[in-house]
C-alpha cells in the first residue's frame, strides 16, 4: 500500500530532522530547514540513501537556495543529564529556534514533536516522504560528521572520523583500549561499562 499522501499547510514549513542519537560520542545536531517553492531542488531524500559525496553537495545547494535554514545542538554534558531523547528535542527546539525567517509550521520527522511555539506535526518516515525534512536530515548529517572529523583530529586512534562515533567494533576496541574521551557518552552502557572498567576519561 502507497504511504499516505503528506499535505502541508501553505506559508513558511520547516522541516527538521536530526543526526547522532544512535552514537557512543559526539552531540546530536539537527537542523531545520524551509525550501523555497519558487527554487525546488532534486535528489533530496534521506540522507542515510546517499553518498557523503552526495550529501555534501546537496548541502550547498540547500544552503544556497532555502529560505531559511539552520543548525541546533544538544552537547554531551546535555545528553547525559537529560537523556538522548530529551536532548534530541532540545536540540530540534533550538535549530527551529535559529530560523531566519521564522517557520510558521513545523514537520518532524519521527513519532514524536518537541515543544514549539508554532504549530507541528510529526511524520514517521518523514525524511523520505517530505522534501523540507530531506532536506533537514541532509544538513544535520553533514554537519555532524563534519564535526566528528573534527573531533578525530583532536582525539587520534578512536577512529570517530570514520564510524562516526556509532558503536563498531573498532570504535569498542579502541574505547577499551584507550578509555573514554570527554566527548564519550557516560549515560550510553557501553561507554558507562569501559569507563568502569578503564577507569579512564576523566
Amino acid at each position: 500500500m502507497p504511504a499516505e499522501a503528506i499535505i502541508l499547510p501553505a506559508g513558511r514549513v520547516a522541516g527538521v530532522d536530526e543526526a547522532g542519537r544512535g552514537p557512543l560520542a559526539g552531540p546530536v545536531i539537527a537542523a531545520a530547514v524551509i525550501l523555497d517553492p519558487a527554487r525546488p531542488l532534486s535528489g533530496l531524500r534521506d540522507s542515510k540513501q546517499l553518498s557523503a559525496q552526495r550529501r555534501e553537495t546537496l548541502y550547498g545547494e540547500i544552503v544556497a537556495a532555502a529560505l531559511g535554514w539552520a543548525i541546533g545542538r544538544a552537547e554531551v554534558e546535555e545528553i547525559d543529564r537529560i537523556n538522548i531523547l530529551q536532548a534530541t528535542l532540545l536540540a530540534m527546539q533550538r535549530a527551529v529556534a535559529g530560523l531566519q525567517p521564522a517557520a510558521e509550521y513545523a514537520v518532524i520527522d519521527g513519532n514524536r514533536c518537541p515543544v514549539l511555539p508554532i504549530p507541528a506535526r510529526a511524520i514517521v518516515r518523514g525524511d523520505s516522504r517530505v522534501a523540507a525534512i530531506s532536506a533537514a536530515s541532509i544538513l544535520a548529517k553533514v554537519a555532524r560528521d563534519r564535526e566528528m572529523v573534527e573531533l578525530d583530529r583532536r582525539y587520534p586512534g578512536y577512529g570517530l572520523a570514520q564510524h562516526k562515533g556509532y558503536p563498531s567494533k573498532a570504535h569498542i576496541a579502541a574505547l577499551e583500549a584507550l578509555g573514554p574521551t570527554p566527548q564519550h557518552r557516560r549515560s550510553f552502557a557501553p561507554v558507562r561499562r569501559i569507563a568502569g572498567l578503564t577507569g579512564a576519561g576523566v
